[in-house]
């Protein structure tokens, strides 16, 4: 695949192509003093000098809210779900190391065609780290770089962009682009330099090990009932912030409309989150974490140990750091947890 040098107005040109095509062209825009995921009206409005998004763009492969299949009396059922052609522009590489992880387990077991069919017809143009936030730590989690899952990487070269094409849709995207040059080797090199001090700059929250050390952390028996589950619940509303902006969680709870005719209805899932107080409980009202230090442990578990283990090993936190600001009582954030087990617990 090839990798190409083209000047900013060069690439604005393309993207204004794109949004004059009959597909849909999402980016990131400024959203008052933040960033968000939107969809473009003119190439002026895309920021990729952003740093950090308030949402992850996973709403575009998992939506909120959807539809899934609509019944009506007899037994007649239409699957639903939508799955338009887009190109979405921007996404840093740790959440697009989320979407790595997510691609795999929404294609894992019962295929969840709904997700796929979206992910499969979406074109990302990722795009290396230009501001770093004030809570990202990816460097920790080795996601502050990425190279696989785009079909497009751009790197910020001050005038020009350095773009690496990784898929078929990826070089016919830059093919379209006029006036763009093949990369020299000096140009790889001065990128390899970004990339490597991005692994520096993008660690505001220093993990005191090795990702891949924390599912064995986890295993440790005296982890379980470690106190720093109690304290840090003892401070939690419950209120399901962190979960809502992590672009690693998916999961969802699903549930059936009966209309007031009688005779059809819809069946639909939403987005779900397990600090939440009744996300694990089940017919009965059986609720098998009721309290909130067994939900709050499960979050760090389920990111530390449970997703790892269905994904070859890989940490479910990217390290974008939207739940640490999030939290508004500053006890969401992975790290601080993982380290105060670490001083406790040896590995």
């Amino acid at each position: 695949m090839s990798i190409k040098k083209l000047k900013k107005d060069v690439f604005n040109d393309l993207v204004a192509a794109l949004i004059d095509s009959d597909q849909r062209v999402v980016g990131v825009k400024a959203k008052g003093d933040r960033f968000a995921f939107g969809d473009l009206e003119s190439a002026d409005e895309l920021r990729l000098d952003y740093d950090v998004t308030l949402l992850p763009p996973k709403k575009f492969m998992l939506p909120q809210m959807e539809t899934l299949l609509k019944y009506e009396v007899g037994g007649e059922y239409k699957s639903a779900g939508e799955a338009p052609k887009m190109t979405l522009i921007g996404v840093h590489p740790y959440d697009l190391v989320a979407i790595n992880q997510m691609d795999e387990i929404f294609a894992q077991d019962e295929y969840d065609k709904y997700y796929m069919n979206r992910r499969n017809n979406i074109t990302i143009i990722a795009c290396d780290v230009v501001t770093p936030s004030k809570n990202v730590f990816a460097g920790s989690m080795g996601t502050a770089t990425v190279d696989k899952g785009y079909d497009v990487l751009l790197t910020d070269m001050g005038d020009s962009y350095l773009a690496e094409a990784a898929t078929d849709k990826g070089e016919e995207l830059l093919a379209k682009a006029a006036q763009a040059d093949d990369a020299s080797p000096q140009d790889i090199e001065a990128r390899s330099k970004v990339w490597q001090e991005n692994k520096e700059k993008l660690n505001k929250h220093k993990l005191n090990c090795e990702p891949g050390d924390i599912p064995k952390l986890l295993d440790k028996e005296e982890v379980y009932d470690h106190p720093v589950w109690e304290e840090k619940a003892s401070m939690c509303y419950s209120c399901g912030s962190c979960t809502s902006v992590c672009p690693t969680c998916y999961c969802f709870d699903v549930q059936d409309d009966v209309e007031w005719n009688l005779k059809e209805g819809k069946r639909w899932r939403a987005w779900d989150g397990c600090v939440l107080e009744n996300f694990a409980t089940v017919t009965g009202e059986h609720n098998f974490r009721k309290q909130r230090a067994q939900r709050f442990r499960h979050r760090i578990f389920r990111k530390g140990k449970y997703v790892p283990s269905k994904i070859g090993g890989q940490i479910a936190c990217v390290g974008c750091g939207r739940c640490v600001t999030a939290c508004t009582t500053d006890i969401a954030n992975p790290v601080d947890i993982y380290n105060r087990l670490l001083e406790d617990v040896k590995i």
